[in-house]
């Protein structure tokens, strides 16, 4: 009996062992919403592609559609607190509210590490003042786009952990180029791009340090064939675990923060619009 009893206890301590080796590493929150985007599917994208790439676990938050929406946890006192990285991919340009804005940047300036993409840059960016605590925060500035077309992405700091297995030149599968009226003095560009329409070039993936926070951006994702890319998705899992100090010098998650393994990301079909239904001819009516 005893050695029965001995080989359960075994099999429980071995259970309870690999249940923790099996839980998520890092805790993250996506925030998703806003005007522009379909943040329907980039949620989609964003949760399973970096959790293929990192042992992380995500709460997510997408909320209205409108421009000028507030986000609800950050009316929450110490919402970031709980969480390793907070993904922020909204848009909600026409909020002007600056103590809401400047309690967002403040909430990372304390230490919570955070990843942008894409409308980021331009949420919030009719708040007088607040708005450049959010681009000091981001690490660039950006208040328009160019054209919608290609963006042929040029690596500029091939040797940083994150750039690894990064072409040289990377032409997205679709584009809209924001246009970058400053980088901030404590942010390193990343990825530069050439703007067909401003004839000048446009930093468009950066790091940056605000407060105790690390940070890191790219302006590129508005389409979701850009983002649902192994180059784009691997790019960003990096920044990620960049930001939280679990990135090694060679640009490989260290050991045990390894994701569940990379496979495609089946996003929902978009349902059909029906077909009009032809007019039906009235018949003339018989002279009597």
């Amino acid at each position: 009996m005893r050695r029965i009893a001995l080989s359960l206890l075994l099999m429980l301590v071995c259970t309870a062992t690999l249940s923790a080796d099996d839980k998520a590493k890092l805790k993250g929150l996506i925030i998703v919403g806003g005007c522009c985007h379909d943040y329907n599917n980039q949620k989609l994208i964003l949760e399973q592609g970096l959790s293929q790439r990192i042992s992380i676990d995500f709460d997510i938050i997408h909320e209205d559609d409108g421009r000028e929406h507030k986000i609800s946890i950050y009316g929450q006192p110490g919402w970031a607190k709980k969480y390793d990285i907070i993904v922020h991919n909204e848009c909600y340009g026409g909020v002007a509210d600056d103590d809401f804005v400047k309690a967002i940047a403040q909430a990372h300036f304390e230490g919570v590490p955070a990843a942008f993409v894409h409308c980021s840059l331009h949420s919030y960016r009719t708040a007088p003042v607040g708005a450049d605590s959010w681009r000091e925060l981001i690490g660039v500035t950006s208040r328009r786009h160019e054209s919608k077309h290609q963006v042929v992405a040029q690596n500029v700091n091939e040797h940083h952990p994150i750039m690894t297995d990064f072409p040289l030149e990377w032409k997205t599968p679709n584009g809209e180029l924001y246009i970058i009226e400053k980088v901030w003095p404590n942010a390193t560009p990343l990825l530069q791009a050439y703007g067909k329409d401003t004839k000048q070039v446009h930093t468009v993936a950066w790091i940056n340090s605000f407060g105790k926070a690390k940070v890191f951006g790219t302006s590129l994702g508005h389409h979701n064939e850009t983002m649902n890319n192994d180059v784009w998705l691997g790019m960003f899992a990096r920044g990620v675990l960049w930001t939280c100090g679990k990135l090694d010098e060679n640009g490989k998650p260290m050991p045990g923060y390894e994701g569940s393994g990379i496979k495609p990301i089946e996003l929902p079909k978009l349902e059909p619009i029906p077909a009009k239904k032809p007019a039906s001819k009235k018949k003339p009516k018989k002279k009597q």
